[in-house]
């Protein structure tokens, strides 16, 4: 559909998301939008809650949000006041210049009031929730699910199941597969990733993903680099490359590399970070999160763990009575124990080591793993995600009242 021989549409779409993840998936919709509006000769406007990816992606910063993001009740208490200030603004903003279509990435509580404002305010504008807050997996009641549910015209899933689960309880649900398939087409070889790095190709390279997220600098990053300890005590040729999430993470991570003594190199300042470290290494050991889905991808042996502050999860476990048969995303995604998991009390410096130490001495264990890998693969849909995503979302767009002729909201 194009209208080149008029004048352009111009639309304003907002973009709601939070932490390190949240940001890495709003820049490849933002690169998306881009592209599919200018197949339509229309223009964009593209306004984001974000960090520097969706920046450099194209969209404009209300605020950054991509340090703002924790799981647990008293995890989240240092950020509700920085929180609700950014609610505010969004609220201020959105009455001064509404806008055409507001898109949700994750980020469940702050979502759930940008949501919440829009259907209240702005009832005519569209909303989207994409990469919806995985109740499918370890809802402990109906409420929250009804509560996206509540705020959301479109819900585009990446996770076949995670379609069903919101398809059975009434939503307009889009099934578009996963984004990272589409991260996955420029990505480099282990070659590739090794030359960038400079690790020679014999090198015996481990990589260790501790932190996006605050609290896990204290709960999760001590007792990986104590298992990365045990590695090293057993196998000295071995070498940590360890990608730099955010720079505040900087000086945590280097006192803590010096206070373990270990042979590790933090890389930063290099595009796409992440995925070179991963690509190059012989196993990663990361934190439970997209980063597992990535490394399964890319085709590199994994082990996963998480920690929580003890008593969120005695909470979690006792009062909310929480229980997940898994967290890491290619185990949920067969729902089968594709790659070891160590889990709060389980997450040992001893049993993470035990289970690397397998992975880079038998090949087999590294076979298996990469067999199950192609299977799930098979369950993730085809490359092109980002580009169905950013179709779906733009014929959301009220195409007979572009932002630039609504009126103002008054303040109230």
């Amino acid at each position: 559909m194009s209208n080149s021989s008029q004048e352009p549409r111009k639309y304003r779409i907002f973009i709601s998301t939070g932490e390190v993840s949240g940001d890495l998936q709003g820049a490849l919709l933002v690169k998306a939008l881009w592209q599919q509006a200018k197949q339509l000769h229309w223009e964009l406007e593209i306004l984001a809650l974000g960090g520097t990816q969706m920046t450099e992606a194209g969209a404009t910063l209300l605020a950054d949000t991509s340090a703002i993001g924790s799981i647990g009740l008293f995890e989240s208490l240092p950020y509700i006041v920085s929180t609700l200030t950014i609610q505010q603004r969004v609220k201020h903003y959105f009455r001064q210049h509404p806008p055409d279509l507001v898109v949700m990435i994750d980020y469940f509580g702050p979502n759930l009031g940008v949501g919440r404002f829009v259907r209240q305010y702005l009832p005519q504008v569209p909303t989207v929730y994409y990469i919806a807050p995985q109740e499918w997996v370890w809802s402990v009641s109906q409420r929250n699910t009804r509560r996206i549910l509540e705020i959301t015209d479109r819900l585009l899933a990446i996770f076949p199941a995670e379609a069903a689960y919101y398809r059975e309880r009434g939503g307009n649900v889009t099934w578009v597969g996963h984004p990272l398939l589409d991260r996955l087409q420029t990505a480099p070889d282990r070659t590739m990733a090794r030359t960038t790095l400079g690790i020679a190709p014999d090198q015996l390279a481990v990589a260790l993903i501790p932190a996006s997220r605050q609290q896990e600098i204290k709960y999760i990053l001590p007792v990986m680099l104590a298992a990365a300890q045990q590695l090293q005590t057993q196998l000295p040729q071995i070498h940590f490359w360890i990608p730099l999430s955010l720079e505040r993470y900087r000086q945590p991570l280097e006192q803590a590399i010096r206070r373990f003594g270990l042979q590790a190199t933090l890389v930063s300042g290099v595009a796409g970070q992440s995925q070179l470290v991963i690509a190059a290494a012989d196993l990663v050991i990361a934190k439970s999160g997209t980063v597992n889905l990535e490394t399964a991808l890319l085709d590199v042996p994994q082990v996963v763990m998480y920690r929580l502050n003890p008593l969120t999860a005695w909470l979690a476990e006792h009062l909310l009575k929480f229980s997940a048969p898994f967290v890491s995303p290619p185990n949920l995604v067969l729902m089968q124990p594709l790659v070891p998991e160590f889990l709060q009390y389980q997450a040992t410096p001893d049993a993470i080591a035990q289970a690397a130490l397998e992975l880079l001495q038998s090949p087999a264990k590294r076979d298996q793993m990469r067999l199950g890998y192609q299977q799930m693969r098979q369950q993730l849909g085809e490359p092109g995600v980002c580009e169905r995503a950013a179709a779906a979302i733009l014929q959301l767009l009220p195409q007979w009242q572009p932002a630039e002729s609504r009126q103002r909201l008054t303040p109230g």
